[in-house]
């Protein structure tokens, strides 16, 4: 109608009036920059800047998912790093935040190893209370202090503690410790450590502590034995005397069975090593064809063999170790029932291996 016509051209009137006057007292001016939430603002935009924690996360992420790019990524991650460590606290937080990435994520316990080998190196800031490298070892020995509970405890607990030993044998494989030598030598204070953590893994002989400390002898085994053996000490003697005792009296099952006698194999021919003549102390890979001789052969799943020269040999070790792993997620929420189901015989083979082994062993203590 007419009066409602009027009616509403007399409040856009009044709007347009109250909203002139709204600009011409304001003291806004068009040239003020715009404006952002304070929590949202950072110095390159308006973006949150992203958190230690966030940092870490996304890199380890990615390293984890293209394990070759370390090479190429880590020094940026580096500098990344470094520009952002600037205080004794925020040096702890890091060194907890990888050590937790390096326990905690499947598969990333070489790359978390051979990055703390690279940062310990690298890390500038470097305060009273120790630097990146002594501060990942004292949290390392965080856990070991807690060895003898850790493999009486519960599923998730020995789990833990089991990518925890793993890491550790990385660690002591990756960690260079630089003195006056020409050569930067192993951390002595990790051989002791990984000696303790296997008599503890052997003191509670079930299944996993078992499986536990034959992926960690297969991972560093050689190493140890040469070490032991050049300090004059028979720690590796000790160890093989151990896992034989548990073949003769411990009750485990028949895979974890099968794998303790296939590691007593390897050790027995050297780790799998061609006995030949010690590699010149000035050789390298450019300048002697045989300088990874003795170097362990592995066997990729379509049987293609491999040493530590193939520019593959981590991610296809690391397939290795997941491809060992006999006991899927699904049996270890089912405890009670049985891996093999009902029928729980040796096959004629491994059943034969261990018949000679008893028997071996028997004549070894009558001596």
């Amino acid at each position: 109608s007419r009066e409602e016509k009027e009616k509403r051209h007399k409040i856009r009137h009044n709007s347009s009036s109250a909203a002139d006057a709204l600009v011409k007292n304001s003291k806004l001016s068009a040239a003020a920059p715009e404006f952002v939430p304070g929590c949202y603002a950072s110095f390159q935009g308006h973006y949150p800047e992203p958190s230690l924690a966030d940092f870490v996360q996304d890199f380890v992420s990615h390293l984890n998912s293209s394990p070759g790019s370390l090479e190429s990524e880590i020094n940026y991650i580096t500098d990344t790093l470094n520009s952002c460590v600037t205080t004794e606290e925020i040096l702890q937080e890091l060194v907890e935040l990888i050590y937790v990435q390096s326990t905690s994520i499947p598969n990333f316990a070489y790359t978390g190893a051979r990055l703390c080998n690279h940062l310990s190196h690298h890390i500038r800031l470097s305060p009273a209370s120790g630097n990146f490298r002594q501060l990942l070892l004292q949290r390392c020995r965080t856990e070991y202090e807690r060895r003898e509970q850790a493999v009486r405890g519960d599923p998730g607990t020995q789990k833990r503690f089991h990518s925890y030993v793993l890491f550790l044998g990385e660690l002591y494989l990756n960690l260079e410790i630089k003195s006056g030598k020409d050569t930067p030598g192993r951390a002595n204070v990790l051989l002791g450590a990984l000696k303790d953590l296997l008599n503890a893994l052997f003191s509670h002989p079930d299944d996993p502590n078992l499986m536990c400390a034959v992926k960690l002898l297969k991972l560093s085994g050689s190493i140890l034995d040469d070490t032991w053996k050049e300090k004059g000490q028979s720690d590796m003697d000790e160890v093989i005397e151990k896992i034989e005792d548990i073949l003769i009296d411990a009750k485990c099952s028949r895979d974890v069975r099968q794998m303790l006698l296939k590691l007593l194999e390897l050790q027995s021919s050297n780790w799998g090593r061609v006995h030949t003549a010690a590699v010149s102390s000035d050789a390298t890979p450019d300048n002697d064809p045989n300088y990874f001789m003795n170097e362990p052969t592995f066997y990729t799943t379509d049987g293609m063999p491999f040493t530590a020269a193939d520019p593959e040999y981590s991610d296809k070790y690391q397939e290795i170790l997941d491809r060992e792993d006999y006991f899927p997620d699904a049996y270890e929420e089912n405890e009670n029932d049985s891996f093999c189901g009902d029928e729980d015989e040796m096959d004629p083979e491994i059943e034969e291996a261990f018949e000679r082994f008893c028997m071996e062993s028997d004549a070894r203590r009558k001596k």
